[in-house]
C-alpha cells in the first residue's frame, strides 16, 4: 500500500511521472503494468495491476442493486504500462473526468494545482501555503 502525499505533474501529452519512491516497487511488483479508473467523487484511482484484479473481482461481485458502481470502476478502466522514465499515459476521457486540463506546480509553496477542463482561460489558481489560514499566494507563472 502506497501513503504520503507526492507532487504529481502531467506533460503536454498527458503523460503522468510516477514518483520515484514508488517505481522500484510497480517495478517489481506489477511489471510497471497499472491500471487507472475513474472514481465517483471526481479523481482518478491509479493500482498495481495485480491489485487491480482484486479489486475488479470484488467489484464484479456486487449485487444487481449496484450496477452504477461497475459502470463507474469498470466502465472507465484503463490499462497502462510505466515507460523506461517511470511515466504512463493518462487519457484524455479521463484526465475530462477529472477535470484535469493541466497542472501548475506553484515553487515555493510545493504544491500541484490541477486547473479544471471546463471554462475559459482563467488566470492562475491560488493556493494556502500549509499551515496558512487566512492569506493566498498567487500561483504565479505555471512551469
Amino acid at each position: 500500500m502506497f501513503q504520503g502525499a507526492s507532487s504529481l505533474s502531467l506533460d503536454a501529452k498527458g503523460r503522468l511521472s510516477v514518483p520515484t519512491r514508488h517505481r522500484d516497487v510497480l517495478s517489481a511488483t506489477a511489471a510497471g503494468q497499472l491500471t487507472i479508473t475513474k472514481h465517483p467523487h471526481g479523481c482518478l484511482m491509479v493500482f498495481p495491476r495485480p491489485e487491480w484484479e482484486k479489486f475488479r473481482e470484488r467489484i464484479g461481485q456486487l449485487p444487481m442493486a449496484a450496477q452504477w458502481w461497475k459502470r463507474i470502476f469498470l466502465g472507465n478502466a484503463m490499462d497502462v504500462e510505466m515507460d523506461a522514465t517511470g511515466r504512463v499515459l493518462v487519457s484524455p476521457e479521463l484526465r475530462q473526468a477529472a477535470g484535469i486540463a493541466a497542472f501548475f506546480a506553484l515553487p515555493l509553496l510545493d504544491v500541484t494545482i490541477a486547473e479544471p477542463a471546463s471554462g475559459a482561460q482563467r488566470g492562475p489558481r491560488q493556493a494556502k501555503p500549509a499551515g496558512d489560514k487566512g492569506h493566498s499566494t498567487d500561483g504565479g507563472d505555471s512551469a
